[in-house]
């Protein structure tokens, strides 16, 4: 199992899409970040069962709410650079290292 490390923008973009979520219905807040979680286990256990997307990029797909994980290995550490809303533009992630 690998180390996952999140950088700025993906930790707030996670942290504000439960908050938001929680928002809507108590509860729901939770229950997204226990997906994701679980995503992230997925991951950092065999990231090469995700497609590459871009360069190095790969892209796992949450499948109860519309959201991505892109991340990239680097030394044997799993690097999340978005935690992302399927409907966003995706060149917004692009830009990120």
């Amino acid at each position: 199992m690998r180390q996952v490390v999140f950088r700025k923008q993906a930790r707030l973009e996670f942290d504000e899409a439960g908050d938001w979520y929680e928002k809507e219905r108590p509860g729901l807040g939770l229950e997204f970040l226990a997906e994701i979680h679980l995503l992230i286990q997925r991951i950092a256990g065999n990231p090469e069962q995700f497609p590459m997307l871009y360069r190095d990029v790969r892209k796992a797909v949450a499948r109860r709410f519309p959201y991505c994980i892109y991340f990239r290995e680097r030394d044997r550490k799993i690097v999340v650079l978005a935690v992302f809303h399927s409907a966003r533009n995706p060149a917004v992630w692009k830009q990120r290292k």
